[in-house]
């Protein structure tokens, strides 16, 4: 149940995200259209959601940012995962020197302080739309993720199923594709999606503090143009619709990662199959 809400959740935000521009073409509304009438307007009339003190429409803008900011938690989380998976298998698997190199290199990412070098080469690089936003993140976000992976793959290395195969004569690419992997997904589901969530939280903060294109909409930017007006006239319904995707992509990602938890985690499976028992008995 909890996947399947979470998973709704965040599918929800995806749909929206692919087919917002034709939704707001459908409803004749846009992220930079103005509505002189409707200037602070609160919720209501031809403005759902209300308008801002520019007179965009607030609903069309929510709709735009749901695309930028899924764009960039997907991207970074791409970028993030694949890094972490590939140092961190590597590493683990095959140990001696490689081990030794992939590790210093991770722990160097680990050490690194991330937000004020994320400041600095987002304030340094010109075009700071949401692909630029998603690579900047997903570079500085692999490590823990690489980390962690590692340690599960020097655990799995040394079990009898790998030992088996390698006896066998299987060639290192297959035991780490077909033997490996396969028991890691788990992990790197979970991490996926934490990285998504960590890139458009990373994102939203970045925004709150002006590191944005001028001519990108995001919950982030939404957010950062709401505080220097609707907080000190109480246009509460500018700043509360992105703060709301934000933390139910937060809630999404949370309850996802507990029914991969359930699923893969043995003693939580018993110990729901003794409470079914106990409640049919």
């Amino acid at each position: 149940m909890k996947v399947r809400v979470g998973i709704g959740i965040i599918a929800f935000f995806a749909v929206v995200a692919v087919v917002g521009p034709w939704l707001n073409d459908l409803m004749g509304i846009g992220p930079w259209k103005i509505d002189y009438d409707a200037i602070s307007r609160p919720p209501g009339g031809g403005h759902l959601l209300g308008a801002t003190s520019q007179g965009t429409d607030v609903l069309a803008q929510v709709i735009a940012g749901t695309r930028n900011s899924m764009v960039v938690g997907a991207l970074a989380g791409v970028i993030g995962i694949v890094l972490a998976v590939v140092v961190g298998v590597t590493a683990g698997f095959f140990g001696g020197r490689i081990d030794a190199l992939l590790s210093f290199l991770t722990n160097m990412f680990l050490v690194l302080p991330v937000l004020p070098l994320t400041l600095i080469v987002a304030g340094y690089v010109q075009d700071t739309g949401p692909v630029t936003i998603a690579l900047i993140i997903g570079l500085f976000g692999w490590a823990p993720g690489a980390r962690t992976l590692r340690a599960q793959t020097l655990s799995l290395r040394g079990r009898d199923f790998v030992m088996a195969m390698r006896m066998l004569g299987e060639t290192r690419t297959r035991l780490i594709f077909v033997e490996v992997l396969p028991h890691l997904a788990g992990w790197i589901s979970a991490m996926f999606l934490h990285l998504v969530l960590g890139a458009v939280l990373a994102e939203a903060g970045l925004a709150f503090l002006g590191i944005s294109s001028a001519d990108t909409v995001s919950w982030g930017t939404i957010i950062d143009q709401a505080r220097q007006v609707a907080l000190l006239n109480g246009m509460w319904w500018w700043f509360v619709p992105p703060g709301l995707c934000i933390a139910l992509l937060g809630t999404a990602t949370g309850l996802v990662n507990f029914g991969i938890d359930e699923v893969m985690n043995p003693r939580l499976r018993t110990a729901d199959i003794k409470a079914m028992r106990k409640a049919l008995a």
